[in-house]
């Protein structure tokens, strides 16, 4: 076979979440062990029955709350009738062996407490908010680290994360009723999909009753959710705002003859990571009294900005209007002398519109001071780990847009082995580049990446050839904002690339065999 895929890892578990409402869960032992496997099969919503001739206090309570079924006795084998779950939590290991060997001939999925090789599976260490449910594995190898780990990953998350998962899932299933012709579900998707992705979550989390009314009313009348009007009781205005239906402005508008006496700074937020903005970029965000942000701006990097934050609303068939929007309120606040942040994502100079702005705003009195961004096009793939050019593999980049102003798709030259070319804004027209590409004597095997959300802490690389990406994508999903990457420099540096005829292994600092 010609095709090639990733090998699996082996050494891992298969994680899933055991659906156990209303399931049978025979635990044996009555300690503080024991307390702990009954809290987590409660809070699955199973039946729970306990086995032990002495119950520790919290199972005690239990016991008398009548949330469990207490024998109180040692195990006997006829414990495991109807059981969909044993769990053992007791000091003797040779009964515990034993209770694990009857389970296993019978079927039933077993755990014992610290005897790992007994078990069928392991207990996580979890973090629970709400609908919200983490788990980290080490696969018995390290509980305590996983721990640690955990309260890593539960720390780093946006306040209300639980509460916005659980307001999601309630305007879901209006949206459902509402609409629940299947032949809509891609619709209902792609909807929510815009409200989840761009929306921040610590908005999510505030919505209400009125709200959700809101939101549903905007999905049946085919607005774009952006285009709704949030207020809390606590608030007397909220994000995002409706797309305004103002007068068109252009670069011919003319002036209105204030003085100029406010201050614009168009600054590239680069790739995503606060941590990858430039100085300037950083103490320019600290000093402005607004900034004016694209859509797809990360929230990490909005997180470090103390002043007010105005989000650009573009979606699709609607972005010269959202652009006026933009114009509007940065001549607005310019007026009033304020130091106005235009903040772009990447570099505003690469496919970001910048010069249109700098056009405008100076037809308007105004000069912009300029602050570049690292681009995607050249760092996204190397915070991913694929060099764009690579001695005696790739001497020269091409960075094209795969959404031209017309729709029309891109230009792409004959192939040349030699040249890197990247691709932006491009990942939902995936089959349609791949067939250019072919068109244009790419090969089927040449490498193709995805290059996702590079420099946030999910970004993702999704590799496979020009013959094999769109089914692995398929298979993978997409996480936007993404580019693509064509090109033998694409595998430089992965463990397959060594083995790879175009690649000279020397360049890799590595010596052939041959």
């Amino acid at each position: 076979m010609s095709q090639t895929f990733r090998d699996p890892q082996s050494g891992g578990s298969l994680i899933v979440a055991w659906q156990a409402k209303a399931r049978s869960i025979l635990i044996v032992g009555g300690g503080a062990v024991a307390a702990g496997r009954v809290f987590n099969a409660l809070e699955a919503d199973a039946n729970v029955t306990v086995v032990a001739p002495k119950l520790c206090p919290e199972l005690e309570y239990r016991a008398q709350a009548q949330q469990i079924t207490w024998r109180n006795r040692t195990f006997e084998d006829s414990d495991l009738d109807g059981s969909d779950m044993v769990l053992t939590a007791i000091s003797d290991g040779h009964e515990s062996r034993r209770i694990a060997d009857t389970c296993k001939q019978r079927r039933i999925p077993v755990n014992a407490a610290d005897i790992n090789d007994l078990c069928d599976f392991w207990f996580m260490s979890t973090h629970r908010d709400h609908s919200v449910q983490i788990a980290v594995s080490t696969n018995s190898k390290a509980p305590r680290l996983a721990n640690r780990i955990r309260r890593q990953i539960a720390s780093s998350l946006p306040r209300g994360t639980g509460q916005a998962v659980e307001q999601i899932g309630r305007l879901r299933k209006r949206i459902r009723e509402a609409d629940p012709r299947p032949e809509n579900s891609k619709r209902r998707m792609t909807w929510l999909t815009q409200l989840c992705d761009y929306w921040p979550i610590e908005q999510l989390a505030k919505l209400d009753s009125d709200n959700i009314d809101s939101l549903l009313d905007a999905y049946v009348q085919d607005h774009d959710p952006q285009s709704v009007r949030i207020h809390s009781a606590s608030e007397s205005s909220g994000m995002p705002s409706p797309v305004l239906r103002s007068r068109t402005l252009t670069p011919d508008t003319p002036n209105t003859g204030e003085p100029n006496r406010g201050r614009l700074i168009l600054v590239g937020a680069g790739v995503g990571d606060p941590e990858l903005l430039t100085v300037r970029a950083h103490r320019a965000l600290k000093e402005a009294d607004i900034v004016l942000a694209d859509k797809l701006i990360p929230e990490a990097v909005l997180d470090i900005i103390d002043c007010e934050i105005y989000t650009a609303r573009k979606f699709p068939g609607a972005a010269s209007e959202a652009q006026d929007d933009l114009y509007r309120r940065g001549l607005e606040e310019l007026a009033k002398g304020k130091c106005v942040v235009r903040l772009k994502q990447g570099d505003p100079f690469v496919y970001g519109r910048g010069g249109e702005e700098v056009l405008f705003f100076r037809s308007h009195g105004y000069e912009s001071e300029m602050v570049p961004g690292l681009s995607s096009a050249i760092n996204g793939p190397g915070l991913c780990g694929i060099p764009v050019t690579h001695r005696g593999v790739a001497d020269q980049v091409l960075v094209i847009s795969g959404a031209n102003r017309n729709g029309d798709l891109p230009v792409v030259p004959q192939f040349m082995a030699t040249r890197t070319l990247v691709i932006l804004m491009a990942v939902k027209r995936l089959e349609q580049i791949v067939g250019l590409l072919a068109e244009h004597g790419f090969p089927a095997d040449l490498p193709v990446a995805i290059v996702e959300r590079a420099g946030c802490s999910d970004q993702r690389t999704v590799r496979g050839s020009l013959h094999t990406i769109v089914d692995v994508v398929a298979r993978a999903g997409h996480n936007p904002p993404g580019l693509i990457v064509a090109g033998y420099s694409v595998n430089v540096l992965s463990d397959a690339a060594i083995q790879d005829r175009y690649l000279d292994p020397s360049t890799l600092g590595l010596h052939s065999s041959e």
